[in-house]
């Protein structure tokens, strides 16, 4: 086994640096012309084939190896959210209503640390590492986008990698789960027409804010009676907006919100019985209704194999290193989409550190986490887990 920590810890300093100044400078999905011309340079100091605009803001590097192996993605992701940020540290947003309150700052940062110490060895190198700089994952389109421009291809990959730091774990941990780890996510909006009028007269409206108050509550038994208990399955209504006077009943009431679910078939049920329960209740209160649910992502499933590789390896880099294999997240990711097409895992470092206040959850306007422990430690564990595939012993 390959040992690379002299080399990172001679160079996390600037590894950590870079991710601060990106953090400095967040920018939404599909906007990320800055972090994905930083990712462009360095893969092209390093030596790397290039390709930008890919899926609109990506960014793709190829390192080639001198013989004949395996190609292995390793995919990061590099958008902020739009969070207005409340910690004060020197490195925090410039830029009002942005934010990196994700983590996905520290991901380009290691990514560009794993095709640096990579780079150093491409004449050992077995195969290609295709480095994938994806935009656009808050909003989940950016694999997608990705996907249709063509990433999975020419050369077609082998092996998908990817992690997230993670801040509901604490520093030391890794999170490594055979099969579903994350969930398949859909959003949804639905809008009740009735007919409006007076608050006093009520006998002549068909008042949609009560029929929509009975299909929230009614949309919560969805859950507890039609998924087995043996599943696992959420339905959260997070937006319900009606009119603006308190002597008027308005015609329309809109509503958001969202379904996770580990099977894509419950997935299915969910949307299904929404049509059902809402067009039903409203029909019986003399309104109508419009559902629109849209697919988000797929759920994350991770490869056994892989992940038995992963084990051997994490625990020969980083004996001291706690591996959770049972953790689950109702959370979504469409490093899905990839993983959908590609064996592969996608592993949780964790990086919370309680006793310096970086604990925040994520997309939290005071998320932070401890890059100064956790960069080191995911640059060493994604690349030994690459030159698990790519550098022979």
């Amino acid at each position: 086994m390959i040992d690379f920590k002299p080399q990172i810890n001679a160079r996390k300093d600037v590894w950590i640096a870079r991710r601060r100044d990106l953090h400095r400078h967040p920018e939404l999905g599909f906007e990320e012309v800055r972090t994905a011309g930083i990712v462009a340079q360095e893969l092209t100091r390093l030596g790397l084939e290039v390709q930008t605009g890919i899926g609109k803001t990506g960014v793709v590097g190829l390192l080639e190896g001198t013989s004949d192996g395996p190609t292995i993605l390793v995919r990061a992701d590099m958008d902020a959210l739009p969070v207005q940020e409340e910690n004060d540290v020197d490195y925090v947003s410039q830029t009002p209503g942005k934010m990196h309150a994700c983590g996905h700052d520290g991901h380009t940062s290691i990514a560009l640390a794993v095709a640096e110490l990579l780079s150093e060895r491409r004449d050992q190198i077995a195969g290609r590492v295709k480095f994938v700089f994806q935009p656009a994952e808050e909003i989940g389109q950016g694999a997608d986008a990705m996907i249709k421009d063509g990433v999975l291809t020419d050369p077609v990959p082998d092996i998908a990698l990817g992690l997230h730091v993670w801040n509901e774990n604490p520093v030391g941990t890794v999170a490594l789960v055979d099969g579903p780890m994350m969930a398949a996510a859909n959003d949804f909006l639905i809008r009740v027409h009735g007919e409006g009028g007076h608050g006093g007269l009520p006998h002549e409206t068909r008042d949609p804010i009560l029929a929509a108050s009975q299909i929230v509550t009614a949309l919560q038994s969805i859950v507890s009676r039609n998924v087995r208990p043996t599943d696992v399955a959420v339905l959260s209504v997070t937006s319900f907006q009606a009119g603006d006077s308190f002597n008027v009943i308005p015609p329309t009431v809109t509503m958001r919100g969202t379904t996770r679910a580990f099977d894509i078939t419950v997935r299915g049920m969910l949307t299904q019985r929404m049509h059902e329960v809402a067009e039903g209740i409203a029909a019986a209160l003399g309104c109508t209704v419009e559902i629109e649910v849209r697919d988000l992502t797929l759920p994350v499933v991770n490869s056994a194999d892989v992940n038995a590789q992963l084990r051997r390896v994490f625990a020969a880099v980083a004996p001291d290193l706690t591996i959770l294999s049972d953790y689950q997240t109702m959370a979504a990711e469409d490093m899905s989409y990839f993983l959908d097409a590609v064996p592969g895992t996608f592993f949780f470092v964790g990086s919370a550190d309680p006793d310096r206040g970086l604990d925040y959850p994520h997309h939290h306007p005071r998320f932070n986490w401890d890059d100064e422990t956790v960069i080191p430690l995911a640059v060493e564990l994604m690349t030994a887990a690459v030159a698990s595939y790519v550098l022979p012993e």
